[in-house]
This record gives structure tokens, sequence and C-alpha cells, in this order.
């Protein structure tokens, strides 16, 4: 073993015992053992930060920046609508978007596919008031599952098929991973839906503080030309039950409608009453169509700035709306500002939210141009509560937002230009199109998982050049010299397993594909079912955040720590390789 082994063995080790320990946070642990590479000339200089700029780390921020258009679009909201009940039993959630996922990684970049149902997750966990990295590490999970499947599911899979076909002249067609594939994803789906959620460390569900918020009392106005004019205020209720919502009631021309409301029929300009946490109103609003403020009001507000924001105030005494409506402080015409909602402890609010007069302690909701928010609650003598992300969806971008999404996709999904082009055409697009505000392109990109992988991935690299790998490779061959069969193609699933939970998947694969290859020759014996093994195992990284794009994507929002993921993995690899030797022996006999 060289001098150069030695030390890129010592710092992995090093790495994955202070990540394991949970001490320093994994960012800084990552970038210190980068920085020590290079001092160490283990690194080259001139690559240190190759790791920053390579696909994989875009990827990455691009997708969380995708997701989030996807999210004030309002097409997170119409998957939600449409696929999943927040009152349905934990378990049978996890296997119902599980499997969506799956599926749509199997003909979709896995990646892809967890950028679309990340969100769509991320809202059902808050509806439904459970900490959302109960679900997140599953789903993620099940979407690298799906793309063991078909050729095109997953990258390993596209190495080795054109590794075949260097060394064997043939390649593997579309659906020739699909019996060995489809064995360890319905094996790992049943796991994962049934047993494996529970293994996830159980902390503090970060939405508590906010279901300590009382609901607003709110209006939301009927525009013009709305598809909900005709209909009877009691048939939104199934939409408000869905969203949380509570219809309170309604009002027209400035007068509240007592007894017959819930059978009137909706017209124009009428304001519906709700009580509703900020994110149901604006669900609620975007899944009928509904305006914040009657046509005049909107547009004006439209106008004065690049987007919309909602931020939360409290009102203390001495403030300038205390004792006064904002209505007549002239907050609309003012600032340009809306007043949505007021949340008051313990008391009704009778009459129209903008009339009503603010007491101290309230807490209102406010809605207004973006940037201008810090100025309104100076004005207004009122104190800002902690920001919650708050956004307000552009549900007239919808189908928009899905179509670009869908675009890049496809096109990278045939080839056309790779994944990360894709995902930042589709980035410039929704930013072009306000899909994203300009303002917002930065602060939905988790910086620390960005600077982990970059920093990783350099010294993946150097593990591989400075010979570590064929190193593994050799020792390999040698540990399975007169075993049988199927204790070669399990050993040679748990070494490609483990390389790959420390390398990217598709460097796994260049390497682990021509050792089997290798290995089939010293035997005498076909060389697809050491391929089909280590299209399998690479794909199975399961045990890190760093093993799989996938993995790194919900490290943020998911709030998971470095080792919470083997609690889960560790038996889910084990399951893999116990499911797919025996297959691949039925399917891809010797």
């Amino acid at each position: 073993m060289t001098q150069d082994q030695i030390i890129i063995f010592v710092l992995f080790v090093a790495v994955f015992a202070l990540l394991l320990w949970g001490r320093f946070r994994y960012d800084l642990v990552a970038f210190a053992a980068l920085m020590a590479g290079v001092v160490l000339g283990v690194v080259p200089e001139e690559e240190a930060f190759a790791g920053f700029g390579h696909p994989a780390t875009l990827v990455v921020a691009l997708v969380l920046i995708v997701s989030a258009g996807l999210v004030r679009s309002g097409a997170v909201y119409l998957i939600t609508r449409t696929l999943v009940d927040s009152s349905r039993r934990l378990a049978g959630h996890i296997a119902i978007m599980g499997g969506i996922g799956a599926v749509l990684s199997a003909f979709m970049n896995n990646v892809a596919a967890l950028a679309l149902l990340m969100p769509v997750d991320i809202q059902t966990a808050r509806k439904a008031g459970r900490n959302p990295a109960l679900t997140l590490m599953p789903l993620s999970f099940a979407t690298i599952l799906g793309g063991m499947v078909t050729l095109i599911g997953t990258p390993p899979n596209i190495i080795i098929a054109s590794i075949r076909q260097q060394t064997l002249g043939e390649s593997y067609s579309m659906f020739d991973f699909a019996p060995v594939g489809g064995v360890a994803a319905l094996s790992g789906l049943a796991f994962v839906a049934l047993i494996g959620w529970r293994l996830i460390p159980a902390r503090e569900n970060g939405t508590s503080a906010e279901e300590q918020l009382s609901p607003y009392i709110a209006e939301l106005t009927v525009p013009e030309e709305s598809k909900q004019i005709g209909k009877r205020l009691d048939e939104l209720e199934e939409v408000a039950q869905k969203t949380d919502v509570a219809l309170l009631g309604l009002m027209r021309g400035g007068k509240r409608l007592y007894g017959r409301a819930r059978r009137s029929r909706l017209e124009a300009g009428d304001t519906l009453v709700l009580e509703a946490l900020p994110e149901a109103l604006d669900e609620f609003r975007a899944a009928l169509d509904l305006a914040f403020t009657d046509d005049a009001r909107e547009e004006r507000l439209k106008a004065a700035g690049d987007g919309l924001e909602v931020i939360e105030v409290v009102v203390p005494e001495g403030a300038r709306i205390a004792g006064r409506s904002a209505q007549g402080l002239g907050l609309n015409w003012r600032y340009n500002t809306v007043l949505l909602g007021i949340s008051r402890q313990g008391a009704r609010i009778t009459r129209r939210v903008r009339q009503a007069d603010v007491r101290p302690g309230d807490i209102l909701l406010l809605l207004c141009p973006r940037e201008t928010g810090s100025h309104v609650t100076e004005w207004l003598g009122c104190l800002p509560l902690a920001t919650r992300g708050l956004a307000v969806t552009e549900n007239d971008k919808t189908w928009l937002a899905i179509g670009l999404f869908a675009a890049g996709v496809l096109a990278a999904s045939v080839g056309l230009i790779d994944l990360p082009i894709a995902l930042g055409v589709v980035v410039v697009a929704f930013v072009l199109t306000r899909i994203v505000p300009v303002a917002e392109v930065y602060t939905h990109v988790e910086w620390p998982v960005v600077v982990l992988l970059g920093s990783m991935i350099p010294l993946g690299t150097a593990l591989e050049s400075s010979g570590g790998t064929e190193l593994i490779a050799g020792a390999l061959v040698g540990l399975t010299d007169g075993m049988p069969a199927w204790a070669i193609l399990a050993v040679l699933m748990v070494v490609t397993m483990t390389l790959s939970d420390v390398l990217n998947n598709t460097a796994t694969t260049i390497v682990a594909a021509p050792v089997g290859i290798q290995m089939a020759q010293s035997l005498d014996v076909s060389p697809d079912p050491f391929l089909m093994a280590v299209a399998v195992a690479a794909s199975a990284a399961f045990l890190t955040p760093i093993g799989h794009k996938n993995n790194t994507l919900i490290l943020g929002p998911g709030g998971y720590r470095f080792g919470d993921y083997w609690r889960m993995g560790l038996p889910l690899e084990i399951l893999i390789v116990a499911a797919s030797v025996p297959a691949i022996l039925v399917f891809w006999p010797f």
C-alpha cells in the first residue's frame, strides 16, 4: 500500500467517524477533510474545488430551485389534491408515494422524480401535522429503487449497458434489467413501507411551532369569470376540508349573509369568510382560483413590485394601527398592502377583516409587494414574526411550470441534453416567467449540502486515482477464489454497495463493472450475472447522504444527520442482496 493510499484511507475513516459522531456540522467536516487532502498532497491543488462544479453538485442545487418553483406555481398543490390524502395512515401514505416515485423514476431520472414529489410529501406532512423526516427518506429510497428497473432509470444501468457493448459487442435493451431490478425494487418498497420508516430516529416535529399559532380569520374574493360563480357555498366544503380551511360565512355588498349563506349561490365580488393558517389559506385560494381582494387592488399590488410576499406581524401597545382598521388607516393606498387576516386569541371578529379595529396582541397576515414588508411593518409600528417562508402561489402559472419541468426532464431522458443543463434551462425559464422571483433563487439552495458534496467528490476521485479502488478490486478477486456462485455474487454486491456509499454511483459502476467481467472470465462463465449484480448494487446506496444525489437532496429538508441513513439503509441493503442474488441466478444463470 502506497503512502497516498494510506493517507486517503485514513482521511475517509476520520471523516466518517466524525460524521457518525455528529458533534460537528457535516459540511465543515467534509471541507476540513478536503483541505487536509490538499495539504497532504493526495488531492491536487488544481482539482481541490472541482467538486463544486461537478454535475452532481449542480444537479442538487438546481433541483432545489426547481422544486421551489413547482411549489410556488401550485403544481405541488395540484398533485397533493389528486393523489395524496393527509388523513391516510403513515404506512399507506409511504406505500402510495413510494409506488408513484418508483414508477416515475423507472422512466425518468430518479433525481427529477424526487424533485417532483419531495415538495408534495413535505406539504402532506405539514397538513397531517407530522415530521417530514418520517416520509422523505422512504420516498428518496423508493425513487432510487425504481430506477433499477429500466435501462434509462439510473446512470449505473446506462453505464453497464455501454460497457457490455464495448466488451461483448451487444448492449442491454430497455427492460433487460426489469426481472432482477423489479424483484429488488418490490422487496425494497415493501420493507420501506412496512418496517423501514419505523427505524428513522424520532425528533421534534419541525412544524410544531407553526401548529401553536392560532388560525387567522381571513377573506377571499370571488373574481369575475370565476368557475365558482353559481355554486352554493356548501359545495366548497370538500375542498375546504382537504385544505384544512373552515368556511365561516359569506359577505355580499359589504353585508354578512346569515342563516342562508350556506345555500346561497356565489356571485362575482362575493367575499368568503374563512378561518385558516396562512399555507392552508393560500392552498384553498389556489385550488378554487379565488382572489385575495378585488380586481383593482390586486392589479395595483402586482404592478407595485416583482411579485408578492406574505408577512406576519404582531401588534404591540402603541402601534400606529392599534385601535384602528386597515381601511381607516389607508393601508392599501398608502403601501399597496392588503390585510388578509387577523389572528385574535379566543375572540371572534364580527366585522369585515379590513374594517375591524385591530387590538394590541393581534397577529396580522399582510400581503404586500416583495421587498416592502419591513417598511410596512415599521410604518404600522408592529413587530415581525419569525419568518416561516410564506409564499404566494402563482396558480395561473401551474401548467406553465409543469410544462417547463416536463420538457426539461424529457429532453434529458431522450439524451438531447444532459440533466444539469436541462435543469439549468428550467431554472432560467422559471426566473424569466417569474415563477421563481430573482430575489429568491439562492434562498432555496441548501448550501451546507452543496459544500458537503463539493468537498467529498474530489476525495472520492483521489481514492480512485491513487489506486485505492484497484486495491479493493484485487482483494475482492482473491477473496472469492473457490467460493460458490451465489457467494461470489453476494460478495461482489456488498463491496460494490460499500463503494457506492462512499463514491458517486457512476464512478463505482465504472470501477466495479470491469471487475465483474474479469471475475466471470476467470470462472469461465457468462458475465451477465456479474453485470446485473453490479447494476443493482451500484444503485443501492442507502447508508450515507453522499452515496446518491437523492439522499443528499433530502438531507436539509428532512433535518437528518449523517448517521441517520444507515438505520434504515443497512437492513435495506441486506434485503436487496438477499432478494437479488436468487433472482440473478434464476433470470441470468451462469
